[in-house]
């Protein structure tokens, strides 16, 4: 691996960190970010289970998300793509209380006492997320009103107006719109001793509405959904500017409650707790238990309330307490309230002012050329040698898909096995695998139904692959199936051969246009030898399989993970020259970071690109100052996997489909290949030097829990990893001479 060319920042001669928390304090983002991660000072000696030598991952994740606000103040991104940034960055706070504090108010509830690795019980990280969460707000909330709503006023056009700025002709023809578009579908739910508190839905828009009555100047509350199915944002008949249909419906609710005086209305939103216990082992019916899941997630517990800064603290009481909330429950907006909605406008057709269109390009092996007749198949083409696949920067369509879609079609294809975790609304993937069940062959779907807010789209996906004579499965007691998995079955000359698909993404058209995956197709005999028995694996009863090449967890990848790291400590003992570099999507295993810690105290020089959560504390003396630790935030959402060991010169290469993560490790199946072509491999360990000397999108993890952006060295250091590797990706492409297997 070649040297970075950035000033490293000096390594932390101990432990001993300053208590002040870096939140609130008053900065350059081009910078630094706000830090969520609370370091704690101890005495230099101690001993690797000392719990201050991890982050906690809760406030790591929340560094993470600082990174996502970063892109939405960033003078470099494009002004639409600053606020599809915006979008991006509160949907994942809604995921975070969904998911993360849902499942720390869980714990509290239940009396668990066990703390986390970083030594803290449910309680306390509750009580660092607030003010942590609380200042995120506070600025994407800025961000929103006081800059990226002036700029597209200013730079595009794009009026975002208040109702109370329009005249009375935009007020009249939205009252026409309200009462034919909007009237209809309402439907207003009064709180009174005959009509309890309604039920609010997760993640929806509502309107709490005071009302009095103008005789007996009794008070009342009522309750409105906001309807958003068909947008939230209402253009005007002029073409003057947008509108929230909250606002309509609020200053028309007079309609809505014909004989009383509406004395107030205001918004307010909710998120429920998506962590629900699940109790596999007493299963009958891992469909049935899913589903039932679903509907208790639908009444799961309120973990947040969202308003808006200057409601009436009487609403605010009022509905703290019909939620059965705590006030630290409840979060103010300065401003809009449920900002994913503004993925509205990023959307709209702007190029001047979107990052430029990708048009992922076809790997120069793959193009069809020449007459139909005279081309090869990909079967004919991966006999030739393995091909290594790069998305978004190479074709998804052109490569995966081409490889499922042949199968389905080729008369001498007789089986076809395949992992589901995720895929799109209309999946090509499932056609194809329909088509093939069709044409009579053996085509065996796992649907992973445990796949996070993808349960009822998969469940669905399952239950039509089975109507048309697909062999399903719906996962493993116990373990989430995470692995990405093809595997093709051909006729050739009287004998059977595998083709192998295994990647780090989900067969996901769309995102896989947005998420930088990894994958090989292989005709190896070995891998093939493999899949055939994971297979068997996952649809029958055979536990104890065997691998040639493959890493399955939950079985022995750990085991392996750490072999290879501690050979990195025999081969520094020895020569002096070990070598890791991992890039993931999170870390906080804590059984691998002991061993990192151990590496690198013992001279291996690691280098961890983490995009996300990372429990390890780098550039302490004598823990960890020789590990690094960078996160690469940019157009694309970093989710590839690839695991490089120096192994005295012969470098060993592995992707798949697993994080160092407690519970990728050891609650999922999943799957690690070996790259092993010396092409393919060098490849990847280009992919890994590049993201290394990143000087434009990586930030930089201190011992303190601060990520710094890099600054370039040169004017040419504003050349991030993605824009070089669409470039080589374009370049590979347009070369006449340029070899396959690259």
């Amino acid at each position: 691996m070649s040297e970075l060319k950035v000033k490293k920042e000096e390594r932390v001669n101990d432990l001993e960190q300053d208590e002040r928390s870096a939140m609130g304090r008053k900065i350059d983002l081009l910078d630094v970010v706000p830090r969520a991660t609370q370091p704690r000072a101890f005495p230099e000696q101690t001993s690797l289970d000392d719990p201050r030598l991890f982050f906690n991952r809760e406030l790591s994740w929340l560094d993470f998300n600082w990174r996502v606000v970063h892109q939405a103040h960033d003078e470099r991104v494009p002004l639409l793509d600053r606020v599809r940034f915006i979008s991006i960055a509160v949907g994942n706070l809604d995921e975070f209380f969904r998911k993360r504090v849902g499942g720390l108010k869980r714990q509290v509830a239940a009396g668990v006492q066990t703390p986390s690795p970083d030594g803290r019980k449910a309680a306390e990280q509750l009580a660092f997320s607030r003010p942590a969460v609380l200042e995120m707000a506070s600025n994407l909330s800025d961000a929103w009103e006081n800059v990226l709503k002036p700029r597209l006023a200013s730079d595009i056009s794009i009026k975002i107006l208040s109702y109370e700025d329009l005249n009375r002709g935009q007020k009249d023809s939205l009252h026409s719109y309200f009462m034919s578009k909007v009237f209809p579908i309402l439907t207003p739910l009064a709180v009174d001793p005959g009509h309890p508190f309604p039920f609010i839905s997760n993640l929806s828009l509502s309107l709490a509405v005071l009302l009095k009555h103008p005789e007996r100047e009794t008070e009342h509350f009522a309750r409105i959904k906001v309807p958003i199915s068909d947008g939230r944002w209402i253009s005007l008949e002029d073409g003057t500017g947008f509108v929230p249909i909250e606002q309509i419906i609020a200053h028309n609710a007079s309609e809505l409650f014909r004989g009383m005086e509406v004395t107030g209305v205001y918004p307010f939103r909710i998120t429920r707790n998506a962590d629900l216990k699940r109790d596999e082992e007493v299963a009958d019916d891992l469909i049935a238990l899913i589903s039932e899941e679903l509907r208790e997630r639908r009444f799961a517990p309120i973990v947040r309330l969202e308003v808006q800064c200057g409601i009436p603290e009487e609403i605010k009481e009022l509905l703290t307490r019909e939620l059965s909330l705590d006030p630290t429950d409840v979060y103010e907006w300065d401003g809009d309230l449920d900002l994913v909605s503004v993925t509205q406008f990023a959307n709209m057709n702007f190029p001047e002012f979107q990052t430029s269109f990708w048009d992922p390009v076809v790997p120069k092996c793959l193009l069809h050329e020449g007459e139909a007749k005279d081309r090869e198949n990909i079967f004919e083409i991966l006999r030739k040698g393995d091909v290594l696949v790069h998305h978004p920067y190479e074709s998804f369509a052109a490569s995966v898909l081409r490889f499922i879609d042949e199968a389905a079609h080729d008369p001498d294809v007789i089986a076809i096995k395949q992992t589901l975790y995720r895929t799109s609304d209309e999946s090509p993937v499932v056609k194809a695998l329909l088509r093939a069940a069709e044409k009579g062959k053996q085509v065996a779907v796992l649907v992973e139904v445990k796949a996070r807010f993808d349960e009822k789209n998969n469940i669905e996906w399952g239950a039509k692959l089975e109507q048309h004579g697909v062999h399903v499965t719906y996962g493993l007691v116990g373990l989430k199936t995470h692995a990405k998995t093809t595997l093709v079955v051909r006729s050739e000359k009287g004998e059977l051969k595998t083709y192998c698909h295994i990647g780090t993404g989900n067969y996901h058209p769309s995102t896989a246009k947005l998420y930088t995956d990894f994958g090989l197709l292989t005709a190896s005999a070995d891998l093939g030898h493999d899949l055939v028995n994971l297979f068997h694996y996952l649809t029958g009863y055979a536990p104890e399989q065997h691998y040639r090449k493959l890493l399955v967890a939950p079985k022995e990848m750990r085991k392996t993970f750490i072999e290879l790291i501690q050979n990195e400590v025999r081969i520094q003992e020895q020569s002096g020259n070990g070598r890791i570099v991992a890039k993931m999507n999170a870390l906080d295993d804590i059984s691998i970071i002991k061993e990192l810690y151990k590496a690198s105290e013992a001279g291996v020089q690691i280098e961890l690109h983490i995009r996300g959560h990372c429990r390890l504390r780098p550039g302490l003396l004598r823990f960890s100052e020789n590990i690094t630790v960078i996160s690469v935030i940019g157009r694309f959402l970093e989710h590839s996997r690839i695991y490089y060991f120096g192994n005295d010169g012969s470098p060993r290469v592995f992707m798949g489909s697993a994080d160092w993560q407690r519970r990728n490790l050891e609650d999922r199946v999943e799957v690690i290949v070996e790259i092993e072509q010396q092409a393919l491999k060098d490849r990847m360990i280009r992919t890994l030097e590049f993201t290394s000397a990143d000087t434009a999108s990586a930030w930089e993890l201190g011992a303190d829990g601060t990520y710094r952006l890099r600054k370039a060295v040169d004017s040419n250091g504003i050349y991030g990893v993605q824009q070089l590797l669409m470039e080589r990706a374009r370049q590979r492409s347009d070369r006449e001479d340029q070899p396959w297997d690259l």
